[in-house]
Formats: structure tokens, C-alpha cells, sequence
């Protein structure tokens, strides 16, 4: 494999999910969702005052972004590292195009490289589009006040800001964990469908999993478990624990994942 030729699928690749109208959409959302949020939490005096941070929507505009990273992290990161994480592959089964582009001068090495490249970086580009949008919806439509963290201590605008950061940033290893997830579903079942929705339906039964009563062990070893690690960032001191772990169960389902989806198309007759 070379750099060249895996980066030479990467820009074909983006190429063609610029052109995919389900892809624009997606982010479009994830720029103008927080600002139409922020507007209605802004002219209305009810306040979803059962999420966490949700009392401090009226407060200040740094609990705004908590509380849609809150919302994300249940029900929208699965969804979003599935759209094209279990596309990218499972498109040239439905096309019939894997013996013209295997026949090309990149090797399966470089294709499945450069396909899982794209596929991170629009889960990341996506997580970090609706973070920017908002924290930027947060600061326009209600304010930059300090924020009141789960220690009850006030932070000042500055230190708010850098924590709702981290916050977010601690959401990517578990995201890019469903993509590589997508990635194994799409590769094995060939079906775009199944690439796209069976994670999601993992994440929803590992959230239902979380909820339960069960062992602790259990969740812990859970990729959702990386999703809700940020509220130890929201506490004085800061608990670095939960996002460490989760980060490293997070790159063990990515590994195992990408590994598995990496042999099977290494082994599969092109002509299948």
C-alpha cells in the first residue's frame, strides 16, 4: 500500500459523497439544527429542565451545547457514523463496480484504506459541525454567561467554553468505534441497508443495556460507555477516568472491527 494511492480513493472517495444529497442534508442539519433549537428555547419559558444542564438553557448559553451533545450522544452519533461508514462498501456490491475498481491500479489494501479514511472524516467532520453550531448558537442567540457545572462551581466564560470542548472532543473515539462498526457490517453483509442500520440498532440496544439493571462490568465494556464519559469533565476535580476508559474500549471494538472487514474483503472473489 502507498500513501499516494490511498490517498488518491480518499479524493475520489469525498468526491463522490459531496454529490450524495442525503450527505448535504446530513450536515446542513448538524449546522442549522442548535441555532433553530436555541431560537425556540429563547422565545418560549419552558426549559427541558429533565436533561442534564437543560435548567441552565435561560442561564447561559454554554449549557446549550451540553445539552444537544446529551441529545447526540443517545440517539444521533450511531446514526451519523453508520450514513456513510455502511455505504461506502456495501455501494459497490449494490452497483456491481468492485471488478472495476480492483482492476485499476489500487490494490485492496489502498481501496479499504482510503474508503475507512473517508469514513472518519466525515464522522468527524459531522461531530465537529454540530459542536461548533452549538456552542456558536449557545453564545449568539442566549449569551456567554458563566456556567454552573455539575460541582456546582461557576465557571467563567473561558474555562466554560474549554470544557464544553473537551466534552465534545470525548464523543469522537466512540463515534469513529460505530463507524468501524459500520464498516465490518457493510464489508460482511454487502447490503447498504444492513451497513447502515444495523449499528444503530446496536447503539440503541447497548443504550438500553446502560439502562437496565446489570452488571457494572457490562457497561463498562460497552461502546456507548464513551458517550456520557464527558459529565466526569463537567465536575471539580475533573474525572479523567471514564474518558480514558472509553476511549480505550473504543479502539479495541475499532481494531476488532476493521481487522475482521479487512480480511473478509481481502479474501472475497471480486466476482461474487
Amino acid at each position: 500500500m502507498s500513501v499516494r494511492g490511498c490517498g488518491t480513493v480518499v479524493g475520489v472517495e469525498c468526491a463522490k459523497l459531496l454529490s450524495q444529497i442525503n450527505v448535504r442534508i446530513l450536515l446542513i442539519a448538524c449546522v442549522a439544527s442548535p441555532f433553530m433549537f436555541a431560537a425556540a428555547m429563547r422565545v418560549q419559558s419552558n426549559v427541558p429542565a429533565d436533561t442534564l444542564f437543560g435548567r441552565g438553557i435561560a442561564e447561559s448559553g454554554f449549557a446549550l451545547p451540553l445539552v444537544v451533545l446529551g441529545f447526540a450522544a443517545l440517539w444521533i452519533f450511531p446514526a451519523v457514523a453508520s450514513l456513510v461508514g455502511g455505504d461506502l462498501f456495501a455501494a459497490e456490491d449494490r452497483y456491481g463496480t468492485w471488478p472495476t475498481v480492483l482492476t485499476r491500479s489500487r490494490s485492496r489494501t489502498e481501496l479499504f484504506a482510503g474508503k475507512v479514511v473517508t469514513a472518519f472524516a466525515f464522522s468527524a467532520l459531522a461531530v465537529t459541525a454540530l459542536a461548533v453550531s452549538s456552542v456558536a448558537a449557545g453564545m449568539i442567540v442566549i449569551g456567554s454567561q458563566p456556567l454552573i457545572n455539575l460541582s456546582g462551581l461557576l465557571l467563567s466564560p473561558a474555562r466554560a467554553l474549554t470544557d464544553v470542548s473537551l466534552a465534545w472532543a470525548s464523543v469522537l473515539p466512540p463515534t469513529l468505534g460505530f463507524t468501524a462498526l459500520a464498516v465490518l457490517a457493510s464489508v460482511a453483509t454487502r447490503s447498504s441497508a444492513a451497513g447502515i442500520g444495523l449499528p444503530v440498532v446496536a447503539g440503541l440496544t447497548m443504550q438500553l443495556l446502560a439502562l437496565v439493571d446489570g452488571p457494572e462490568a457490562l457497561r463498562r465494556v460497552l461502546i456507548t460507555s464513551g458517550f456520557v464519559a464527558w459529565h466526569g469533565l463537567l465536575t471539580d476535580p475533573v474525572s479523567w477516568g471514564p474518558v480514558v476508559h472509553g476511549a480505550i474500549v473504543t479502539g479495541l471494538y475499532t481494531v476488532v472491527c476493521l481487522g475482521i472487514a479487512y480480511l473478509r474483503l481481502q479474501r472475497r472473489d471480486i466476482g461474487g
